[in-house]
């Protein structure tokens, strides 16, 4: 048995969810299928999401934009006329949309969740009716009715641990079943939704909650590259990968797979295959509990940009007892989720998203560090991008940290921080965001 998530742009219009419909009839094993929105259609598209996104925002300020609105139901119209499908369908798609809005005028949180679950739903609608037009027995599910269980935080909802039990049950359903992504609801009743790239998510604890033999993930792409592909031109092409390997590319800024996605399926040891929709027949890259043999220690490089870092530093800070949970404490108390924090004797980084620390808060979050902890320096730079090198066993290998730094001396990149600390699996460093492509360009081959 095997559970199967298809990405926003292999559902983006009637001709990718023919293909969709004919991967799931290629193989009886295909037991339950979870959607995306409706992604891009092409470069210049918007994705169902982000439409749902602006005319929410819209709505809150008491000015819905009928442009956007009606552009979100001609996707979906768009969809449902090509496959040949009822109106009524539509119409059911169109008041969900419409009861979303509704409520987000009493409850804008509850509302913006109803309104965002709308494209994974209105997919999931589709593709099951279009299956059974096509003598394919298919049942949409609702992840109320699937038992997908999740904590009450609108926007980054964390699955509960009754879920697993309840969806164990969908083994027993006959025919395909078809579940949106994106969301579940709380143990009261309310939808809400995981953060963006959710489905991956829903994915992942449909399939270790089935217990399946396999989590088949389909996006636009034949298998996982060592290195971003917009960076460097043709990379090598992974072909397997350890659990901890993908969770670390993919927090450092992989595309291929949500960082939180693979966490229920590792529990259960379930491996993953990312496959692409638009050539079913390759191998794809696979996703194991076990290091596979490869060449070298290195499986890859990712990259990510938006960082910023906060530096203290105090004279005898190491004799000062608390003085980082009381730093981390401050950061707490503003509602500022940190990335990393390497330390030194005398002073301490912590790294940062961006967007977690606006510029016009720096000046707050600044003085009460200056007060409560008596600093004797305090700065915060910004323009940061982060670079980690990932692989099983790479902290037995002599000499990894010795060819990455050769690579930023050859492209002539200044290194403003190494973590490597007591992972296993991965070395991180922190350079000025302009210099991220010639330094990834320069690791690769090193490495590759």
């Amino acid at each position: 048995m095997k559970v199967v998530k298809f990405g926003g742009s292999s559902v983006a219009d009637a001709s990718q969810l023919r293909k969709v419909t004919e991967i799931i009839k290629a193989d009886p094993q295909r037991k339950a299928i979870i959607v995306s929105a409706p992604g891009k259609r092409h470069s210049k598209d918007t994705k169902t999401t982000d439409l749902l996104i602006a005319l929410g925002e819209s709505v809150q300020v008491n000015v819905k934009n009928q442009a956007i609105y009606d552009q979100v139901i001609e996707r979906f119209a768009s969809i449902v006329r090509d496959l040949e499908l009822d109106q009524s369908l539509l119409n059911t798609i169109q008041d969900r949309i419409d009861n979303a809005c509704k409520l987000i005028e009493s409850d804008i949180h509850r509302g913006m969740d109803a309104l965002k679950s709308c494209g994974e739903d209105g997919t999931a609608l589709i593709l099951s009716a279009y299956l059974n037009s096509r003598e394919l027995e298919s049942s949409y599910v609702n992840p109320k009715d699937a038992g997908i269980f999740v904590s009450d935080e609108p926007g980054g909802a964390l699955v509960l641990d009754e879920s697993f039990e309840h969806l164990n049950k969908l083994r027993e359903r006959d025919g395909v079943l078809v579940i949106p992504g994106f969301f579940g609801f709380t143990l009261d009743g309310d939808l809400v939704t995981f953060s963006r790239g959710g489905s991956d998510i829903t994915g992942s604890i449909v399939a270790a909650g089935m217990k399946v033999d396999l989590y088949e993930n389909f996006t636009d792409v034949d298998s996982v590259f060592c290195v971003n592909p917009m960076i460097v031109d043709q990379p090598k092409e992974l072909k397997a990968l350890t659990y901890r390997e993908m969770r670390e590319l993919s927090y450092a800024g992989f595309s291929v797979f949500h960082d939180e996605a693979l966490i229920p399926a590792f529990k259960e040891k379930i491996p993953v295959c990312i496959k692409n929709t638009n050539n079913p027949g390759g191998d794809g890259t696979m996703i194991v509990a076990e290091l596979p043999e490869r060449d070298g220690h290195v499986a890859g490089i990712a990259s990510d940009s938006g960082f910023l870092n906060l530096y203290v530093s105090k004279y005898l800070m190491n004799r000062e007892v608390g003085f980082g949970r009381k730093l981390l404490q401050i950061l707490e108390e503003e509602g500022i989720s940190f990335e990393h924090a390497p330390s030194g004797i005398d002073d301490m980084s912590v790294i940062i998203r961006d967007h977690q620390l606006p510029e016009e808060k720096e000046g707050q979050v600044k003085e009460r560090i200056i007060n409560e902890l008596k600093v004797d320096t305090i700065s915060i730079e910004r323009n940061m991008a982060m670079i980690m090198i990932v692989g099983e066993g790479m902290n037995e290998a002599i000499g990894v940290a010795s060819k990455a730094s050769t690579a930023f001396r050859d492209a002539d990149v200044n290194i403003d921080m190494i973590n490597q600390g007591s992972s296993e699996v991965s070395m991180m460093f922190g350079i000025k965001d302009h210099d991220l492509n010639r330094a990834v360009q320069s690791l690769y081959h090193a490495f590759f």
